[in-house]
């Protein structure tokens, strides 16, 4: 396959590969041949073919079956993963697949190990860790921008939704755990390092829909260094994380929904003052698509990818776990 376009399928219509990922797919046009779309209807699936002049509209199983797709790209909700990954994998088709991309520890255990046993690419689709805004602020840690981190921060929470929203519906992986709580965790490992672990945490349950809503935790490495996230869909609109040093704190605005054209702000604070960046415009969901097309050609960066699943969907399980027992 290396020198070949990768063959790529879409299962699932949800709003995000409507918008985002199959534009960014479609850029992507010396890498990826988007080849074939799979919705629950024929009409929605028929539409979106003849939208973005994809070749193919077909249902679920016949898109996993299908011999001369090589990716699937799946935006189904996270309670439908366990099945459709896993029939994905098995079928030998490398799979990015949206977050969270696993209910539970064990479901993704299961489709990691699915995943080597068929040699096939397996990534979670947390897209901002491909903003360049956090190179720029990793560079300024590099280089002793704030001196040595003493804590990590991190926000993600938004209004309510429509009544009725899947986010809301337990079946189907809903609460605010398994989705706004793993970007601030996803954040706390990808800028801090992997060895923070959840010493305790709280979840609201808001009865009217039986899952979490909102909720916090703290996490702590090896160093004493700790780490608060907190998220939510009853809240104020929050979407940043914070790096509070010896000398300084650096502040990404917009960490995690920048749009491809939107300039991030990156505040720098320090006793010298306030230093406002500008980081230049990205489009996280293209550089996503790429990193996905290098771990499908590339070992050790699947090994990673199983590694960063399996830790993300430990943290949250721990999260659940810590909250349950705060509240007997």
């Amino acid at each position: 396959m290396t020198n070949q376009k990768i063959k790529i399928g879409i299962l699932g219509c949800a709003n995000i590969a409507h918008r985002s990922m199959i534009p960014a797919i479609k850029q992507l046009d010396t890498i990826f041949e988007l080849s074939a779309i799979a919705s629950r209807t024929k009409e929605k699936g028929d539409k979106l073919a003849e939208e973005f002049q994809i070749p193919l509209s077909l249902d679920y199983e016949e898109l996993v079956d299908h011999p001369d797709i090589d990716a699937l790209y799946i935006p189904l909700p996270t309670g439908l993963h366990k099945e459709w990954v896993n029939k994905a994998l098995l079928a030998g088709k490398h799979v990015y697949g949206e977050k969270s991309l696993a209910s539970s520890y064990n479901d993704a255990l299961q489709m990691v190990t699915t995943a080597k046993k068929n040699d096939v690419c397996l990534m979670e689709g947390y897209m901002f860790l491909y903003h360049s805004q956090h190179d720029t602020i990793k560079k300024m840690l590099e280089d002793d921008a704030i001196g040595e981190v003493r804590h990590f921060s991190s926000s993600f929470g938004f209004p309510p939704f429509p009544p009725g929203n899947f986010r809301y519906d337990d079946e189907v992986g809903g609460g605010s755990l398994l989705d706004a709580a793993g970007y601030t965790v996803r954040a706390t490992h990808f800028m801090m390092g992997n060895d923070f672990v959840v010493q305790g945490a709280t979840l609201f349950i808001d009865p009217k829909y039986n899952t979490n809503i909102y909720g916090s935790a703290f996490l702590t490495n090896s160093k004493g260094i700790g780490a608060s996230v907190a998220f939510g869909f009853d809240n104020f609109y929050q979407c940043k994380y914070e790096i509070w040093g010896s000398k300084g704190k650096i502040i990404a605005e917009r960490a995690f929904t920048p749009k491809a054209d939107y300039c991030p702000k990156i505040i720098v604070e320090s006793n010298e003052g306030t230093n406002v960046i500008n980081a230049n415009p990205d489009n996280h969901f293209v550089n996503a698509m790429i990193e996905f097309s290098k771990a499908i050609q590339t070992k050790a960066n699947q090994e990673r990818h199983y590694s960063e699943i399996l830790l993300q969907s430990k943290s949250l399980e721990q999260i659940k776990l810590k909250s349950t027992q705060a509240h007997g």
